[in-house]
């Protein structure tokens, strides 16, 4: 009898808990869809319906007169931001007030891989980004593209493969592999054979960093539904004992120093070497007002999270946004045929060689990579928490520290509003004469502000050189099996993913001299 009335207590006080958690939107005049009690306006989500990025653009489109929109993602209150300038003040203007990510519910306790530069915050995420900065000039990608090329031929081998046996290839999986010979050499100095073996272990590292088992993604939910209860609980407990396993190896090999190669791993080794760094805070100020300063060191689990993210971005990324530019190419053969021309026209300028200034001269087909980020972009939406109270005054609206901003990249990009015909795959809406500066706004395939992404113009430059290499040899088709809009994984959280890969047909080009 008491035990009954026990649960009946709990059931009671939760109800009226949840009732006034979810008044937070309604008090404050933001409409919002109704919630589920425990799952909020995120139902779909945590039941593995949709994606996170496709149930924040579900939002976006159901919601079509309005500036903001409210959401609970479980009992947290969060904010879809659907009017251009407002992004702009978050992503950019009124960046102080949106300096974290907010994806460690529990800051006093961050696992290894969350203290990356994508998710780490305030000064510790300051320091890193100022000291990672200089390993992505214009000057370091030049240094390093004879290393691309060496990966692009090997991309082209195993395309020809596929070529004589007439049968199709997994666009994706074909890129994946590209992109973990690439990281492997420029990023941590050692060759792997992921474009030839099919049992490369590099290869299946960078796959199971995003496809956790499924009592992983399980615990994963109840850490965002239940974030007291399960904060001790990782995002990525599949991969971290390997990931220090790695890391650990490739520090022994050059004996925890750096060897002059001038890769990623190298200058993290020499940052660890000169020991403490001191930075002007943007979190803690004097009694003064001036900025205080803080001070940090590389440690070992630093190393991880850097190598992690360096090797997931360039992986996942890069892999998605690549092989759906050659899915919407194959879809699209006029547009090929434009990309083709360019490509030998130019290859024709330089001894028919690819090199770092011959892929700069490629401006239809870097237009048409962006048409493909702007169709999927690999990052389907972009978050940032309030890290201090804020107004929106355009609205009247106030929010409070914690509550994240979402803005939905795939709404956006492809919303009739700011895009004629949107659906249609026309790199020429990137071109100077039509790409307005309100679409420049919109355009957020790598984010935009300070927390833009940092290897926007190595991964760029990588899947240029990769499309440079393939349509400089083939034609793609669409294969028997190619499904015209392939589906997202549901599953998938921050990088957008297609179910069953991209199966196309890639033909040898016949290219015919007068």
């Amino acid at each position: 009898m008491i035990f009954t009335a026990l649960l009946l207590l709990c059931v009671v006080a939760f109800y009226f808990y949840n009732k006034n958690v979810y008044n937070y939107w309604k008090k404050k005049g933001v409409k919002h869809s109704k919630p589920i009690l425990f799952l909020g306006t995120n139902a779909k989500n945590f039941l593995m319906q949709l994606s996170r990025s496709e149930i924040i653009e579900k939002v976006y489109w159901d919601f079509p007169n309005e500036k903001v929109v409210g959401f609970y993602n479980a009992t947290r209150p969060e904010l879809i931001i659907r009017d251009p300038e407002l992004v702009k003040n978050v992503l950019m203007r009124d960046f102080t007030h949106f300096t974290a990510r907010g994806f460690a519910p529990d800051k006093s306790h961050v696992e290894t891989f969350l203290k990356n530069l994508f998710f780490v915050e305030g000064d510790l995420w300051k320091s890193l980004r100022t000291r990672m900065t200089p390993a992505f000039t214009s000057g370091k990608l030049r240094a390093m593209f004879p290393l691309i090329v060496e990966r692009a031929e090997k991309l082209e081998e195993r395309a020809m493969s596929a070529v004589k046996l007439n049968k199709p290839i997994d666009a994706r999986d074909l890129i994946a592999r590209y992109a973990t010979e690439f990281i492997a050499v420029c990023g941590f100095g050692f060759e792997n054979d992921a474009l030839k073996d099919d049992d490369c272990e590099f290869r299946q590292f960078g796959y199971d960093i995003f496809n956790p088992p499924f009592m992983q993604v399980i615990q994963s939910i109840l850490k965002m539904v239940f974030p007291k209860i399960f904060r001790r609980t990782k995002y990525f407990a599949h991969i971290e004992p390997r990931a220090h396993s790695m890391v650990n190896e490739l520090q022994r090999i050059r004996n925890y120093k750096p060897v002059g190669k001038h890769d990623f791993l190298d200058m993290l080794l020499e940052y660890k070497q000169k020991g403490p760094i001191e930075v002007e805070s943007i979190e803690k100020t004097g009694t003064d007002g001036k900025a205080l300063r803080f001070l940090f060191e590389l440690d070992d689990d630093l190393i991880v999270a850097q190598i992690l993210v360096f090797f997931a971005a360039g992986f996942e990324t890069s892999s998605s946004a690549t092989s759906y530019t050659l899915h919407e190419l194959a879809f699209n053969p006029e547009v090929q045929q434009k990309v083709h021309a360019e490509i030998d026209q130019v290859l024709a300028r330089h001894n028919n060689k690819l090199s770092y200034d011959a892929v700069k001269e490629m401006t239809y087909l870097a237009m048409t990579f962006k048409e493909g980020m702007r169709k999927f972009p690999s990052l389907g939406y972009l978050f940032r928490e309030c890290t201090k109270k804020y107004t929106f005054k355009e609205l009247g609206l106030t929010i409070d520290e914690g509550v994240k901003v979402l803005v939905s990249v795939q709404g956006m990009h492809m919303d009739p509003k700011y895009w004629d015909k949107p659906e249609e795959f026309r790199p020429e809406r990137f071109s100077k004469e039509e790409f307005t500066a309100e679409q420049k706004d919109i355009y957020n395939a790598f984010g935009s502000g300070p927390r833009n992404c940092i290897g926007e113009r190595l991964g760029t430059m990588q899947s240029l050189a990769g499309l440079a290499v393939i349509l400089s040899k083939f034609t793609v088709e669409p294969a028997a099996n190619t499904l015209r809009h392939p589906p997202v994984v549901h599953t998938s959280d921050l990088v957008q993913n297609v179910k069953n890969g991209i199966p196309l047909m890639f033909k040898e080009r016949i290219k015919h001299t007068l």
